[in-house]
């Protein structure tokens, strides 16, 4: 009876702790971070942390003229401005798209012993695009070792397709496999295989998958009468993996309009990277489904163009941009993540 009556105690100890627990992760709030310097002017921000430094790597040119801005901190909260990644576009881009005039939406890792940057060109508006690869052996400046090394193009898209080949993200499954998501526009968001070493396709699986589109219904009403046509867009995916999921998170709508600027952020969660992707209502993504994560406030508008950053032992983040309600500037915003019931949640600074 007395061996009873401690197994009871003991039983009721661990309910009694795993509830405190749970009100304690549920009562855990996202923090948006105040930043300061040079964080103003900030697209499609990417980042990733290097030894005692962590840089945001972002569409547009930078004082100089050269292509992708690249900021620095050293607390995620002070910015300065500190390099771009090539001094001019590519040849072969000026050859293969004579109209481009700037880089879009770098996206940075490290694989294989070094940096990899996907970035995109096209034309604004078209999906006559592609994405391409860059790489480096460091990130800091100071080093004899500092150098973009540009490998061409990985995958494009024609105007006879039905994808638009621009915003890419590297994503490295649980199994080690390397992948490419991408999209804007058009039918959503698509995604590839890569070979681990190179960066480059896979040769063998040559599917084109499909992870997300904003599907309309049918006689669907007419947009509001300050937005084009196609204002319901889905882009710039993000893949990453927690827990027992993998989480996309999407852009919806339209950015890049100063205070006119409509994106939100959204998400979905899959056992497999290559989907399907739900909502919390179990609405798949590739049929217009998505949790809303960003929404606009008072103070910001526009929250899209998202990355991530998971830090094992550390807070997870999300960067992303978004516009100045009075001056429809844009800036650079950070987030930190809390996951309760398996789902992320952010903050956007008010």
């Amino acid at each position: 009876m007395k061996i009873l009556f401690q197994r009871i105690v003991i039983a009721l100890s661990l309910l009694l702790c795993s509830l405190v627990a749970t009100h304690g992760a549920r009562a855990q709030k996202p923090q948006a971070l105040t930043l300061s310097g040079d964080y103003w002017g900030t697209h499609d921000p990417s980042i990733i942390e290097a030894g005692d430094t962590w840089y945001v790597f972002a569409t547009g040119r930078a004082s100089d003229g050269g292509q992708f801005q690249i900021r620095c901190s050293s607390d995620l909260k002070a910015w300065k401005l500190c390099g771009h990644v090539f001094d001019q576009i590519p040849g072969w881009i000026h050859k293969d798209s004579p109209g481009t005039v700037g880089l879009w939406a770098p996206d940075i890792s490290y694989e294989q012993g070094v940096y990899r940057l996907y970035y995109a060109y096209s034309l604004f508006g078209k999906n006559t695009s592609g994405i391409a690869l860059a790489t480096n052996k460091t990130l800091d400046p100071n080093s004899p070792d500092y150098k973009w090394i540009d490998h061409g193009l990985v995958l494009r898209s024609l105007a006879n397709d039905d994808f638009n080949a621009i915003d890419p993200n590297f994503i490295l499954d649980s199994n080690g496999h390397a992948w490419l998501a991408f999209g804007s526009f058009w039918s959503g968001i698509k995604m590839r295989r890569l070979d681990e070493r190179t960066g480059m396709l896979d040769a063998k699986d040559t599917k084109l998958y499909s992870l997300a589109s904003r599907a309309k219904p049918e006689n669907a009403p007419p947009p509001p009468p300050d937005l084009p046509p196609n204002w319901e867009a889905v882009e710039a995916p993000f893949i990453v993996h927690h827990g027992g999921y993998y989480y996309l998170f999407v852009s919806w709508d339209l950015c890049c309009r100063g205070t006119k600027s409509t994106y939100r952020t959204m998400v979905g969660r899959a056992r497999k990277v290559t989907g399907p992707y739900l909502d919390r209502d179990g609405k798949s993504m590739a049929e217009g489904g998505g949790s809303e994560l960003l929404a606009a406030n008072q103070r910001w508008l526009g929250p899209g163009g998202e990355s991530i950053l998971m830090q094992p032992g550390g807070e997870d983040l999300i960067v992303f941009h978004a516009y100045d309600a009075k001056t429809g500037k844009p800036a650079l915003q950070i987030s930190t993540i809390t996951w309760t019931d398996d789902w992320p949640h952010a903050a956007l600074e008010q």
